[in-house]
């Protein structure tokens, strides 16, 4: 019976909380706080403004020191802090076109019931003056926006505490659903990097501002998160796609036409 419910429930110790470029000490004590209430306990802090260990303590408590003790701390681009993550989901208060809100904490906990089994999973939130960017959301599978009212501006450690919230509350209606192991963000970022390589190449993306049509590109293949062996195709291709091209120049330079592939 404790394993059928522990099925039903999301591996908590596979959800990681990232604090993207956080300002204020107190905000990072105050995030641990809510994920000790809600059970989460890997929190990782990217290229902090200020880690005051007793401004940090003074809101974390006593009871979520342990948490703070164990935090990983990355000064370096956020590309190589989420490389080993297999799932991404980022957050944001501002939508539009470019940036959709795609789910909501609660559709993305029933979501992470089954990805949480053989994926580590990370869940971004932005600095407190701006939030995320369009280039920290560009390595998300997912964006999450919270509802609110008519004020949609939350506190940094309120939104963790509702997404945390969330995912400690999540059952699933499903427990037979399976997940196999995803790729990695950094077999993705790989896998991004080759396609924006040749289809500039090809002349599909515009050279001069590759970055707007590659973002749909993630958007549309972050619908269904790929498998190590699927980004090991979209690459096949990228390749043969390399060769005829190599092969089509070569063939303009004597003076022929190229075979076909």
């Amino acid at each position: 019976m404790i394993k059928a419910v522990m099925e039903n429930r999301i591996n908590r110790d596979n959800v990681a909380i990232i604090l993207v470029e956080p300002k204020a000490p107190e905000n990072i004590g105050a995030a641990a706080r809510a994920m000790n209430n809600m059970g989460i306990r890997r929190l990782i802090i990217v290229n902090p403004a200020n880690l005051d260990p007793d401004r940090i303590a003074k809101m974390a408590t006593s009871h979520s020191m342990g948490i703070l003790e164990s935090m990983t701390v990355v000064h370096d681009d956020l590309r190589n802090a989420l490389a080993p993550f297999r799932y991404i989901a980022g957050t944001t208060a501002r939508v539009g076109a470019i940036r959709p809100a795609l789910t909501t904490p609660r559709d993305l906990a029933k979501d992470l019931i089954s990805i949480s089994k053989k994926n580590d999973i990370a869940i971004l939130f932005g600095p407190e003056d701006r939030g995320l960017s369009n280039d920290h959301l560009s390595f998300c599978h997912t964006i999450i926006n919270i509802p609110t009212s008519d004020f949609s501006s939350l506190n940094l450690a309120q939104a963790v505490m509702i997404v945390c919230y969330e995912i400690y509350q999540a059952v699933s209606e499903d427990p037979d659903r399976k997940t196999r192991r995803l790729a990695n963000s950094f077999e993705l970022e790989g896998m991004y990097d080759h396609l924006k390589d040749v289809l500039t190449r090809i002349g599909f993306l515009n050279p001069q501002n590759p970055e707007r049509w590659m973002w749909n590109i993630r958007r549309f293949l972050s619908r269904l998160p790929l498998h190590a062996n699927e980004v090991r195709v979209v690459r096949g291709i990228c390749r043969q796609i390399d060769w005829y091209v190599n092969q089509a120049k070569e063939k303009e330079e004597k003076g022929g036409r190229p075979h076909s592939m």
